[in-house]
This record gives structure tokens, C-alpha cells and sequence, in this order.
């Protein structure tokens, strides 16, 4: 049976109305559930959700570290709660998520960003004292998006969200390059609905100002998440490009978000691959939303970026991906580095 969330919402006023959700028997029925905000808009959420949620016990998660979400599950050990409700941007969700694990409970995903597909992905971006991993988690029981806050979060990071997207595009090949030179399984159903997610996007003429164009990101977000949980690993959504992005992260930190970088390293992948039409395709609806197409961008030199890709396949081992594949040394990445950057660029 493929495995979705119980209940899946994108509006206005979605946070407002939480306990209209945990009233469905199928989330909670004895209503002991907890409710986890981050640091920077805790107070207005809790204001939100007091007049629904009044028996509802609300925890402060500090931010997306291992540590925050290792003390949020202890919480919830201690209470026996019987959901919790993760609301916020994606540290908080992330951390959340993890903390649902450790404590076995279920968990609700109520967005307020869109800026990557870590939604309702089976995973849980945290960082930690040596940098940043990704840890396996069940994926939400259910899953809001709430439109209003959604408007109101910082644009670069709601953009971010179609940068990840449509880095899916890339992705895929990437995955069908590994079936085809190593015999890799690949699931069908998967790439589809991966593929489905970055399609509805990428030729859309309107833009994040729209209610109608947040949804089809939330929509494509969540499918981008669900592929995944179905191909049991990130193989649907995460190629060479988010080899690129996780290297940049890791040389460079704090250069740029997850989805501006992951459009970043799309683009390139497509320009290592020859794809011209891929390409132009990706490169117009990056710039169209006004998204970081070239490093210097983000403020990445041609060296820097050629460090990045050399260091990618280093991220992911075992993954095969376009950057495997080609096997360029060092030289050869900086002349396809500046290649780009002059093709692309004019």
C-alpha cells in the first residue's frame, strides 16, 4: 500500500484551526498531544492554537540540532503524549520529526516555509558538533501548509523551495544513469511522482505572490518528500546536484540555503550531461523566480565551485551520479566550471 499521510492541507489560516485536525480519531483520541514551535515566531503560534488546543502542552525547540531534538524526544518520553505537532519552518520540523522517533510517537508536519522537500521526507536534517547529517524518520502522520505564514516568511526561502524542486529533473537521470551502468534498482512509481513534482512547476509563468502557485510548491514539496519514503532512500530527489550542494555546505558553510544550491548544481549537472534543452529549461525557470543560477551568485569563485564539485562524490558514497560517471580530475572540473559560467552567463 503506498504510504501517504492520513490527511494533507494547503490554506489560509491552516495554524488557527490545528485542532479541527486532531479532532479526526484517526490522528488522536484520548486529545493528550503536544505541540513544538521554534524560537522565532513561538509566541504568535502558541497565541494561534491556544483557543482550539487548550489542553495542548507547547515546547520551545530551540533550533535543527541533534541536541534540540534529542531533548524535545526526552520531553515527550515524559509526557506519553500521543502525537506531536511540529510547527514551523524546516529546523523545527526536522527536529521535530526526530524527536517524534526516538519517542514512538506519531507526528504532525504544520509548515510555514516552503523552502525544501524535507516536508514530509523521511528524513531529518540536524546539525551537530561535526557538521550536519541526515537521520532516518518515520514520515508525518498528517501534514499542513499554512499560506499566511507562508507569504510571510523571508522570500529568498520560500523561492529556495523550487530550486529543490526542480533539481528532481536531475536527480532522476541521475538514477536511471546508475541502473543503466550498474544494474541499480530503480522504482518507477518513484520517479514518476518526483518527476510529476518538478513538471508542475517548472513551466508556471506566475510566482510565489500567488495562493495558487504556493499550493503547487507545497503539492510538489510534499510529492518530492512521498517518492522517497517509496523508493526507501533520497535516490528520486537528491543526485550530483545535491552532492554539489552538501560539499558546498560542508567547504563553505553558510554560502547559501539547500534549494538555491540545489537549483545551482542541477544546472550544472545538466550542462555536464550536454542537455542544452534541459538546461535552458532549468536555467529560465531559475531565473525567472529569481534564483542563483552561476556560483558567483552566492558568492562561490570558479575555484571554490571546482573544489565543491571535486570534493561531491565524497558526500555520497556509493551513489553514482554524472560527477562518478565522468571521473574529471581536478583541471578538467575547472575548465567545465568555467565553461559554464561563460555559456551560462551570456
Amino acid at each position: 500500500m503506498l504510504p501517504a499521510p492520513l490527511y494533507m492541507e494547503v490554506r489560509r489560516g491552516a495554524v488557527a484551526d490545528l485542532g479541527a485536525l486532531l479532532s479526526d480519531s484517526r490522528v488522536a483520541t484520548s486529545g493528550r498531544v503536544a505541540v513544538a514551535v521554534g524560537p522565532g515566531q513561538g509566541d504568535h503560534i502558541e497565541g494561534l492554537i491556544a483557543p482550539t488546543l487548550r489542553d495542548a502542552e507547547v515546547f520551545r525547540v530551540a533550533d535543527g540540532s541533534v541536541e534540540a531534538a534529542v531533548s524535545l524526544g526526552a520531553d515527550l518520553r515524559k509526557g506519553t503524549y500521543e502525537v506531536v505537532v511540529g510547527v514551523g519552518g524546516g529546523r523545527t520540523i526536522d527536529a521535530t520529526k526526530y524527536a517524534a522517533s526516538l519517542a514512538g510517537i506519531p507526528m504532525v508536519a504544520v509548515a510555514t516555509n516552503l523552502s525544501h522537500d524535507g516536508i514530509c521526507s523521511p528524513t531529518a536534517s540536524l546539525t551537530y558538533e561535526g557538521g550536519k547529517g541526515s537521520f532516518g524518520v518515520p514520515m508525518p502522520l498528517a501534514i499542513l501548509v499554512d499560506l499566511d505564514f507562508v507569504h510571510a516568511a523571508p522570500e529568498p526561502l520560500v523561492r529556495a523551495g523550487i530550486g529543490d524542486v526542480v533539481s528532481n529533473l536531475s536527480a532522476i537521470e541521475d538514477w536511471q544513469l546508475g541502473n543503466v551502468e550498474r544494474g541499480e534498482p530503480i522504482d518507477g512509481l518513484a520517479c514518476s511522482m518526483a518527476r510529476t513534482a518538478a513538471e508542475a512547476l517548472i513551466g508556471r509563468r506566475d510566482s510565489i505572490e500567488s495562493d495558487a502557485f504556493l499550493t503547487v510548491l507545497a503539492e510538489a514539496l510534499i510529492l518530492s518528500g512521498m517518492s522517497m519514503v517509496i523508493a526507501g532512500s533520497s535516490r528520486p530527489s537528491s543526485g550530483g546536484d545535491h552532492e554539489i550542494l552538501h560539499a558546498v555546505d560542508q567547504l563553505f558553510p553558510g554560502t547559501s540555503n539547500h534549494g538555491e544550491l540545489a537549483g545551482i548544481g542541477a544546472a550544472f549537472c545538466f550542462f555536464l550531461r550536454q542537455d542544452t534543452a534541459r538546461l535552458n529549461q532549468v536555467v529560465e525557470c531559475l531565473r525567472r523566480h529569481r534564483l542563483p543560477v552561476l556560483p558567483t551568485d552566492v558568492g562561490l569563485t570558479v575555484e571554490q565551485f571546482t573544489q565543491a564539485v571535486v570534493y561531491a562524490p565524497a558526500t555520497r558514497p556509493g551513489r553514482y551520479t554524472i560527477l562518478e560517471h565522468l571521473r574529471l580530475s581536478e583541471s578538467e572540473v575547472r575548465e567545465r566550471v568555467e565553461d559554464y559560467v561563460q555559456s551560462v552567463g551570456r
